[in-house]
């Protein structure tokens, strides 16, 4: 049975060198006790998001307080080689947070939101604060499910304008243009980072895919469907994956 995983806010190392006791986020110990109803003496695994990655045994678990003692290091994940920056027009709720979820699981390096001319979402100040905060969460959820020990970053929206004025310029930028465009596979070796644009439910407009395109992106088509955005996303990564990256790579697992 494979060992439960849980992202903490901890210097690991640190504590494996010194008293060893971790006390879980109240997240993770709900999860762990509540859901999991985890007893004492379970062996779990942690990670802090950022590499490094510990085996653990859980000591105690009362009044919503859940305590582990590390006991070794384990191998982390390594990273995938081609680092891929996915920036997504924002949809709505359900498609938003599935398109993060799975291209976490795809293995993105980092996330931008999105706000263009045909998307449908707006969002107060206050409850878009809110819904950044859920999408992190559902990205640290893909990488305790997926075995990722780093978590990507996950920016906060902003809009079309603004991203591709203050954008790194280095890499390979590729707009998903629908039935538009090159196709994917005819696309030459990419530089990294490779940076993937999605547009939101009604794409983008026509002017705002000659900026992009002025900003340096190649249009290129994943296949002669109609594609919804969440869909797009993720076989967009899939695909640059599986060309370029490490999606079917044979090797060996780390533990």
């Amino acid at each position: 049975m494979r060992e439960p995983r849980f992202l903490v806010d901890a210097d690991l190392a640190g504590h494996h060198s010194g008293a060893r006791r971790v006390i879980l986020d109240p997240g993770a110990a709900r999860h762990a006790a509540g859901v999991l109803r985890l007893k004492a003496g379970t062996s779990i695994r942690l990670f802090d998001g950022r590499g490094a990655e510990y085996r653990a045994k859980l000591v105690s678990a009362r009044r919503g307080e859940v305590q582990v003692e590390l006991t070794e290091p384990v191998p982390a994940l390594p990273e995938p080689p081609l680092a891929i920056i996915l920036a997504l027009g924002v949809s709505r709720g359900e498609r938003m947070e599935f398109a993060v979820q799975k291209s976490v699981e795809l293995g993105v390096a980092r996330i931008v939101p999105l706000w263009t001319a045909r998307g449908v979402v707006r969002l107060a100040p206050g409850k878009a604060e809110a819904r950044l905060l859920r999408w992190r969460r559902i990205a640290q959820s893909a990488c305790e499910q997926c075995g990722r020990s780093s978590v990507p970053v996950l920016e906060a929206p902003r809009t079309l304008d603004d991203w591709l004025a203050e954008r790194p310029r280095a890499g390979s930028a590729i707009r998903l243009a629908g039935v538009g465009g090159r196709a994917l596979a005819c696309l030459p070796d990419p530089e990294p980072p490779v940076t993937i644009l999605v547009g939101p439910e009604g794409g983008l407009d026509p002017t705002e895919s000659q900026r992009v395109d002025a900003n340096g992106f190649v249009a290129a088509r994943l296949g002669p469907r109609t594609m919804r955005t969440e869909t797009a996303a993720i076989t967009g990564v899939a695909a640059v994956q599986l060309l370029w990256g490490d999606l079917g790579a044979v090797a060996a697992p780390t533990e």
